[in-house]
């Protein structure tokens, strides 16, 4: 029988972040349009804000996992 194709953890990492960016310029592109049309709520671009900063903290831990510090 054939398995199944598998992806390694770092190719795992590397979708998940793939999707987190998306996400993240999805977010900015939406804060910019409220802006723009200046029907801007400030909770909700706060709370989208806040939500583009978690995507971001958590790209970076990711991209820390994918590629690890290497002191020379």
């Amino acid at each position: 029988m054939t398995e199944p194709p598998t992806m390694s953890r770092v190719e795992m990492l590397r979708v998940k972040l793939e999707l987190l960016q998306r996400e993240h310029r999805d977010l900015d592109d939406a804060i910019a349009a409220l802006d723009a049309a200046g029907r801007a709520d400030a909770l909700t671009v706060r709370r989208l804000k806040k939500r583009k900063l978690m995507l971001k903290d958590r790209m970076q831990s990711i991209q820390d996992e994918i590629t690890p510090d290497i002191i020379a």
